[in-house]
């Protein structure tokens, strides 16, 4: 089995770039998050591409080759010591044919995004290196909620401080039980969408999922193609964060998708598209007490 990596922790006066792998960026929003994140005491430097744009298509924060190379650049740099996303949308996969993983995971550092950037969790993770599963650089709203900043703060900086990943919101039962192992996951699209891609990586542990924008008939297509895929074959239990911004509840859908694999489940976690997102260690070993509602994190 691949060996757990942590990057040392942060400490004041270190210096972290941010990147923009996915999608356009907001000067404005931008600019209020890097002056959160030098309020904990760092420097912070953007790298050239987050505010190029593309030239074709304004989803995109700049061209493939532009965003991989500013990824790369920013993690083999030495002067930096975490690289923060500036936020997701949409693009990740279109440049991760310009990564090599490799050689990001030869240099432990941490690296803090979400939604789409699931795609570039997944096979850091599968390569040992721990990352963080939470609130970006551009993400305004949610560096304005103090647990939130709070928890990313403490995982970066205290990570041994952090002994339950789902306080101070806690999670409702869904199926009882422990389970212990590996937590990987995060947007459930995502990861459906890298099946059959050469950054698949399925999971053996503990998985988290979270999702924004998906009805409920989208979520059971992309659960039932996990499940089809033996995506969830090694998988020991399921935590199940924020599906935001759905018409209809999803909960009755996960419940029936999940529910037969027999493995302890919980639900309403705080980690997702919602104002307070906690940011979690993916890749990291970690024991879910589905009875408690607890999500240990096994230093």
């Amino acid at each position: 089995m691949t060996d757990v990596v942590v990057p040392q922790r942060l400490r004041t006066g270190d210096r972290v770039a941010v990147v923009a792998p996915s999608g356009r960026v907001q000067a404005e929003r931008l600019e209020i998050g890097v002056e959160r994140l030098k309020a904990w005491g760092l420097e912070v430097e953007v790298m050239p591409a987050v505010l190029a744009g593309h030239e074709r298509f304004s989803y995109l924060a700049a061209d493939d080759k532009a965003r991989a190379e500013d990824l790369r650049a920013a993690w083999l740099d030495e002067r930096f010591a975490a690289v923060f996303c500036a936020r997701g949308g949409y693009g990740v996969q279109r440049m991760l044919e310009y990564v090599d993983f490799d050689e990001l995971a030869a240099v432990p550092k941490w690296f803090i995004g979400f939604s789409d950037i699931s795609a570039l969790h997944e096979p850091l993770n599968a390569r040992g290196l721990v990352t963080v599963h939470g609130p970006m650089a551009a993400t305004v709203e949610q560096l304005g909620v103090p647990e939130g900043r709070e928890r990313l703060c403490a995982l970066l900086f205290e990570p041994e401080s952090v002994t339950d990943l789902l306080a101070p919101v806690g999670a409702r039962t869904v199926v009882d039980g422990v389970a212990e192992g590996r937590l990987r996951g995060g947007n459930l699209a995502l990861l459906a969408s890298s099946l059959g891609t050469p950054t698949y990586a399925a999971p053996a542990g503990v998985v988290v999922l979270e999702d924004v924008n998906e009805e409920a008939y989208r979520v059971d297509r992309l659960l039932t193609q996990l499940l089809r895929s033996g995506w969830f074959d090694k998988v020991t239990g399921v935590v199940v964060g924020d599906f935001s911004e759905a018409a209809d509840p999803i909960d009755d859908v996960v419940h029936e998708r999940l529910e037969p694999l027999g493995v302890p489940i919980v639900e309403g976690a705080a980690i997702g598209h919602e104002a307070l997102n906690l940011a979690v260690p993916l890749g990291l070993p970690v024991r879910l007490d589905a009875t408690a509602g607890t999500l240990t994190p096994l230093w």
